[in-house]
Protein backbone atom coordinates (compact mmCIF):
# COMPACT_ATOMS: atom_id res chain seq x y z
CA UNK A 1 0.00 0.00 0.00
CA UNK A 2 1.50 3.29 -1.11
CA UNK A 3 1.57 6.22 1.76
CA UNK A 4 0.00 9.46 0.31
CA UNK A 5 2.41 11.87 1.03
CA UNK A 6 0.66 14.82 -0.37
CA UNK A 7 -2.09 14.13 2.53
CA UNK A 8 0.25 13.79 5.49
CA UNK A 9 1.91 16.73 4.35
CA UNK A 10 -0.82 19.04 5.39
CA UNK A 11 -1.44 17.64 8.80
CA UNK A 12 2.28 17.68 9.88
CA UNK A 13 2.49 21.63 8.45
CA UNK A 14 -0.94 22.01 10.86
CA UNK A 15 0.75 20.30 14.13
CA UNK A 16 4.15 22.61 13.48
CA UNK A 17 1.83 25.81 13.46
CA UNK A 18 0.06 24.74 16.49
CA UNK A 19 3.20 24.46 18.65
CA UNK A 20 5.08 27.49 17.24
CA UNK A 21 1.96 29.49 18.26
CA UNK A 22 1.42 28.34 21.66
CA UNK A 23 5.02 29.10 22.64
CA UNK A 24 5.65 26.67 25.70
CA UNK A 25 3.45 23.77 26.42
CA UNK A 26 1.09 24.62 29.56
CA UNK A 27 1.97 23.06 32.66
CA UNK A 28 0.78 19.68 33.97
CA UNK A 29 2.22 19.49 37.24
CA UNK A 30 5.23 19.65 39.20
CA UNK A 31 6.33 17.09 42.13
CA UNK A 32 7.23 18.38 45.85
CA UNK A 33 6.53 17.68 49.88
CA UNK A 34 4.90 18.84 52.60
CA UNK A 35 6.79 20.91 55.15
CA UNK A 36 5.83 22.13 58.73
CA UNK A 37 6.80 25.48 59.83
CA UNK A 38 7.77 24.55 63.14
CA UNK A 39 8.33 26.90 66.14
CA UNK A 40 11.57 25.47 68.32
CA UNK A 41 11.22 26.33 72.12
CA UNK A 42 14.94 26.90 73.73
CA UNK A 43 15.89 28.87 77.11
CA UNK A 44 18.52 31.20 76.83
CA UNK A 45 20.27 29.99 79.81
CA UNK A 46 21.90 26.48 79.73
CA UNK A 47 21.50 23.53 82.57
CA UNK A 48 20.50 20.61 83.53
CA UNK A 49 17.03 19.10 81.98
CA UNK A 50 14.98 18.89 85.44
CA UNK A 51 11.94 18.33 84.42
CA UNK A 52 9.97 17.51 80.61
CA UNK A 53 6.32 17.64 80.56
CA UNK A 54 5.29 16.73 76.95
CA UNK A 55 6.24 13.21 74.58
CA UNK A 56 6.31 13.87 70.85
CA UNK A 57 2.80 13.90 69.72
CA UNK A 58 1.08 15.43 72.50
CA UNK A 59 -1.27 18.26 72.19
CA UNK A 60 -0.75 21.18 74.09
CA UNK A 61 -2.81 24.94 74.59
CA UNK A 62 -1.31 27.93 74.95
CA UNK A 63 0.48 28.29 78.52
CA UNK A 64 0.88 24.58 79.28
CA UNK A 65 4.19 23.90 80.73
CA UNK A 66 6.93 22.07 78.30
CA UNK A 67 9.72 21.55 80.68
CA UNK A 68 12.39 23.37 82.87
CA UNK A 69 16.08 23.04 83.70
CA UNK A 70 18.21 22.92 86.91
CA UNK A 71 17.38 26.71 88.50
CA UNK A 72 19.16 26.38 91.98
CA UNK A 73 22.00 28.41 91.12
CA UNK A 74 19.85 31.65 89.46
CA UNK A 75 17.27 30.93 93.23
CA UNK A 76 20.46 31.14 95.27
CA UNK A 77 21.74 34.54 93.16
CA UNK A 78 18.31 36.14 93.43
CA UNK A 79 17.79 35.37 97.57
CA UNK A 80 21.80 37.10 97.33
CA UNK A 81 20.09 40.05 95.63
CA UNK A 82 17.88 40.29 97.46
CA UNK A 83 19.58 40.64 100.95
CA UNK A 84 21.81 42.88 99.25
CA UNK A 85 18.90 44.98 97.97
CA UNK A 86 17.32 45.19 101.73
CA UNK A 87 20.60 46.49 102.86
CA UNK A 88 20.96 49.24 100.21
CA UNK A 89 17.63 50.55 101.20
CA UNK A 90 18.10 50.46 104.92
CA UNK A 91 20.74 52.68 103.51
CA UNK A 92 19.07 54.89 101.62
CA UNK A 93 16.63 55.25 104.04
CA UNK A 94 18.89 56.11 106.95
CA UNK A 95 20.05 59.26 105.13
CA UNK A 96 17.03 60.55 105.71
CA UNK A 97 17.01 60.77 108.76
CA UNK A 98 19.55 62.77 111.72
CA UNK A 99 21.65 61.01 114.59
CA UNK A 100 19.80 58.49 116.86
CA UNK A 101 17.92 60.12 119.91
CA UNK A 102 20.35 58.99 122.26
CA UNK A 103 23.40 60.58 120.23
CA UNK A 104 21.18 64.24 120.00
CA UNK A 105 20.95 63.98 123.70
CA UNK A 106 24.34 63.18 124.09
CA UNK A 107 25.08 66.18 122.61
CA UNK A 108 22.76 68.25 124.37
CA UNK A 109 23.91 67.19 127.88
CA UNK A 110 27.52 68.53 125.95
CA UNK A 111 25.98 72.08 125.50
CA UNK A 112 24.52 72.21 128.71
CA UNK A 113 27.51 71.48 130.32
CA UNK A 114 29.49 74.06 128.08
CA UNK A 115 26.60 76.82 128.86
CA UNK A 116 27.15 75.95 132.29
CA UNK A 117 30.91 76.59 132.19
CA UNK A 118 30.29 79.73 130.05
CA UNK A 119 28.29 81.28 132.60
CA UNK A 120 30.99 80.44 135.44
CA UNK A 121 33.66 82.02 132.74
CA UNK A 122 31.18 85.39 132.18
CA UNK A 123 31.16 85.71 136.33
CA UNK A 124 34.50 85.10 136.93
CA UNK A 125 35.20 87.78 134.14
CA UNK A 126 33.29 90.43 135.43
CA UNK A 127 35.00 89.99 139.04
CA UNK A 128 38.15 90.29 137.42
CA UNK A 129 36.89 93.16 135.78
CA UNK A 130 35.69 95.14 139.10
CA UNK A 131 38.95 94.32 140.60
CA UNK A 132 41.09 95.99 137.80
CA UNK A 133 38.70 98.62 137.81
CA UNK A 134 39.36 99.47 141.34
CA UNK A 135 42.94 98.98 141.19
CA UNK A 136 42.82 96.02 143.65
CA UNK A 137 44.71 93.44 141.31
CA UNK A 138 46.85 93.75 137.85
CA UNK A 139 45.47 93.92 134.40
CA UNK A 140 46.95 90.39 133.68
CA UNK A 141 44.41 88.63 135.54
CA UNK A 142 41.81 90.39 133.53
CA UNK A 143 43.07 89.10 130.50
CA UNK A 144 43.30 85.59 131.44
CA UNK A 145 39.52 85.39 132.42
CA UNK A 146 38.68 86.86 129.05
CA UNK A 147 40.34 84.39 127.57
CA UNK A 148 38.85 81.81 129.11
CA UNK A 149 35.10 83.64 128.52
CA UNK A 150 36.10 82.84 124.83
CA UNK A 151 36.94 79.95 125.06
CA UNK A 152 34.00 78.67 126.89
CA UNK A 153 31.61 81.09 124.13
CA UNK A 154 33.11 79.09 121.24
CA UNK A 155 32.53 76.04 122.87
CA UNK A 156 28.90 76.55 122.99
CA UNK A 157 28.94 77.76 119.77
CA UNK A 158 30.72 74.46 118.61
CA UNK A 159 28.08 72.23 120.35
CA UNK A 160 25.38 74.38 118.99
CA UNK A 161 26.56 73.42 115.28
CA UNK A 162 26.78 69.87 116.09
CA UNK A 163 23.71 69.81 117.33
CA UNK A 164 21.70 71.74 114.43
CA UNK A 165 24.19 68.84 111.53
CA UNK A 166 23.14 65.85 114.03
CA UNK A 167 19.15 66.42 113.55
CA UNK A 168 20.07 67.26 109.65
CA UNK A 169 19.40 64.10 106.92
CA UNK A 170 22.95 63.47 104.74
CA UNK A 171 24.06 65.24 102.10
CA UNK A 172 21.85 65.38 98.62
CA UNK A 173 25.41 63.71 96.68
CA UNK A 174 24.79 61.24 99.43
CA UNK A 175 21.75 60.81 99.27
CA UNK A 176 21.32 60.31 95.71
CA UNK A 177 24.35 58.15 96.22
CA UNK A 178 22.52 55.74 98.51
CA UNK A 179 19.40 55.76 95.87
CA UNK A 180 21.22 54.78 93.45
CA UNK A 181 22.81 51.96 94.56
CA UNK A 182 19.42 50.67 95.85
CA UNK A 183 17.71 50.78 92.37
CA UNK A 184 20.90 48.82 91.38
CA UNK A 185 20.27 46.45 94.22
CA UNK A 186 16.33 46.19 93.11
CA UNK A 187 17.40 45.74 89.27
CA UNK A 188 20.01 42.50 89.80
CA UNK A 189 17.04 41.24 91.50
CA UNK A 190 14.47 41.37 88.96
CA UNK A 191 17.30 40.21 86.39
CA UNK A 192 17.92 37.16 89.14
CA UNK A 193 14.03 36.57 88.81
CA UNK A 194 14.34 36.63 84.96
CA UNK A 195 16.86 34.09 84.87
CA UNK A 196 14.74 31.72 87.05
CA UNK A 197 11.74 32.17 84.98
CA UNK A 198 13.27 31.61 81.74
CA UNK A 199 14.57 27.76 83.16
CA UNK A 200 10.86 26.98 82.56
CA UNK A 201 9.15 27.28 79.20
CA UNK A 202 5.48 27.30 78.51
CA UNK A 203 3.49 26.68 75.10
CA UNK A 204 3.95 30.22 73.12
CA UNK A 205 -0.13 28.56 71.43
CA UNK A 206 -2.22 25.80 71.10
CA UNK A 207 0.02 23.16 68.59
CA UNK A 208 1.04 19.72 68.51
CA UNK A 209 4.18 18.57 69.84
CA UNK A 210 6.40 17.73 66.93
CA UNK A 211 9.80 16.09 68.36
CA UNK A 212 11.36 15.97 72.07
CA UNK A 213 15.45 16.52 71.43
CA UNK A 214 16.75 16.00 75.18
CA UNK A 215 15.52 13.49 77.94
CA UNK A 216 15.60 14.35 81.82
CA UNK A 217 18.70 14.55 83.26
CA UNK A 218 20.76 16.01 80.12
CA UNK A 219 22.56 18.76 80.10
CA UNK A 220 21.41 21.23 77.48
CA UNK A 221 22.92 24.26 76.57
CA UNK A 222 21.72 28.10 75.96
CA UNK A 223 19.83 28.74 73.35
CA UNK A 224 19.42 24.48 72.34
CA UNK A 225 15.87 23.60 71.12
CA UNK A 226 14.27 21.21 73.81
CA UNK A 227 10.69 20.82 72.39
CA UNK A 228 9.40 21.55 68.28
CA UNK A 229 5.77 22.62 67.87
CA UNK A 230 4.33 22.58 65.10
CA UNK A 231 1.23 24.90 65.83
CA UNK A 232 -2.71 23.94 63.38
CA UNK A 233 -2.35 25.00 59.76
CA UNK A 234 1.47 25.33 59.88
CA UNK A 235 1.73 23.15 57.21
CA UNK A 236 3.28 24.48 53.35
CA UNK A 237 3.84 22.79 50.28
CA UNK A 238 7.08 22.92 48.61
CA UNK A 239 7.97 22.17 44.91
CA UNK A 240 10.10 22.23 42.01
CA UNK A 241 9.12 24.06 38.93
CA UNK A 242 11.66 24.30 36.12
CA UNK A 243 12.69 27.18 34.83
CA UNK A 244 10.84 27.38 31.85
CA UNK A 245 7.10 26.91 33.04
CA UNK A 246 8.29 29.76 36.05
CA UNK A 247 6.86 32.48 33.88
CA UNK A 248 3.18 31.05 34.29
CA UNK A 249 3.15 31.26 37.75
CA UNK A 250 2.65 34.24 40.34
CA UNK A 251 2.18 35.39 43.81
CA UNK A 252 -1.42 34.27 44.72
CA UNK A 253 -2.32 31.59 42.29
CA UNK A 254 -4.03 28.79 43.12
CA UNK A 255 -2.88 25.54 42.66
CA UNK A 256 -4.38 22.23 43.58
CA UNK A 257 -2.59 19.52 46.02
CA UNK A 258 -2.55 15.85 45.96
CA UNK A 259 -1.38 13.10 48.09
CA UNK A 260 -1.78 9.39 48.87
CA UNK A 261 -5.03 8.89 50.89
CA UNK A 262 -5.36 12.50 51.21
CA UNK A 263 -9.15 12.17 49.22
CA UNK A 264 -10.11 15.06 47.69
CA UNK A 265 -7.17 17.64 46.29
CA UNK A 266 -6.17 20.13 49.28
CA UNK A 267 -6.68 23.77 47.54
CA UNK A 268 -3.66 26.34 47.98
CA UNK A 269 -2.24 29.44 46.97
CA UNK A 270 1.48 30.55 45.93
CA UNK A 271 2.94 32.43 48.63
CA UNK A 272 6.43 32.18 48.02
CA UNK A 273 8.76 31.74 44.91
CA UNK A 274 11.96 31.56 44.99
CA UNK A 275 14.11 34.49 43.43
CA UNK A 276 17.32 32.31 42.67
CA UNK A 277 17.17 28.82 40.87
CA UNK A 278 18.64 25.88 42.19
CA UNK A 279 19.55 22.12 40.74
CA UNK A 280 16.76 19.51 41.32
CA UNK A 281 17.31 18.26 44.68
CA UNK A 282 17.82 14.57 44.90
CA UNK A 283 14.48 13.60 47.04
CA UNK A 284 12.86 14.67 43.81
CA UNK A 285 12.25 12.08 41.48
CA UNK A 286 10.20 12.37 38.48
CA UNK A 287 10.08 11.44 34.91
CA UNK A 288 7.99 14.17 33.77
CA UNK A 289 10.58 16.97 34.90
CA UNK A 290 13.89 16.59 33.72
CA UNK A 291 14.88 19.81 33.97
CA UNK A 292 18.06 20.42 36.14
CA UNK A 293 17.70 23.95 37.01
CA UNK A 294 14.53 24.68 38.91
CA UNK A 295 12.99 27.24 40.92
CA UNK A 296 11.48 26.89 44.63
CA UNK A 297 7.90 27.88 45.12
CA UNK A 298 6.00 27.25 48.07
CA UNK A 299 2.04 27.25 48.46
CA UNK A 300 0.14 27.39 51.77
CA UNK A 301 -2.96 24.72 51.98
CA UNK A 302 -6.41 26.22 53.26
CA UNK A 303 -6.63 26.50 56.95
CA UNK A 304 -9.41 24.25 57.26
CA UNK A 305 -7.81 22.18 54.38
CA UNK A 306 -4.52 21.92 55.96
CA UNK A 307 -5.25 19.08 58.53
CA UNK A 308 -5.14 17.02 55.96
CA UNK A 309 -1.17 17.44 55.08
CA UNK A 310 1.73 15.67 57.39
CA UNK A 311 5.05 17.23 57.15
CA UNK A 312 7.71 14.97 54.93
CA UNK A 313 4.44 14.20 52.56
CA UNK A 314 5.09 13.92 49.08
CA UNK A 315 2.58 15.49 47.11
CA UNK A 316 1.83 16.21 43.24
CA UNK A 317 1.26 19.78 42.72
CA UNK A 318 -0.81 21.01 39.50
CA UNK A 319 -2.16 24.55 38.50
CA UNK A 320 -5.67 24.80 39.46
CA UNK A 321 -8.33 25.14 37.10
CA UNK A 322 -9.61 28.27 35.91
CA UNK A 323 -12.86 30.03 35.97
CA UNK A 324 -14.72 28.76 32.86
CA UNK A 325 -16.40 32.47 32.87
Amino acid sequence: MRLNRMGLLPAALALLAGVSGCGQPAPTGWSGYAEGDHVYIAAPIGGRLDRLAVRAGDPVKQGDPLFALDAEAEQAAVAQAEAQAEASAAQARNTDKGRRPDELAAVRAQLAQANAQAALAQSAWRRQKALVDQGFVAASQLDSATATLRQAEQRVAELQSNLRVAQLPARSDERQAAEATAASAREAVRAGAWRVAQKQQAAPADAQVAEVFYRQGEYVGAGQPVVSLLPPGAVKARFYVPEAELAALALGQSVTLSCDGCGAAVNARISRIATAPEFTPPVIYSNAQRARLVYLVEAKPDPAQATRLHPGQPLDVHPAAKDPS
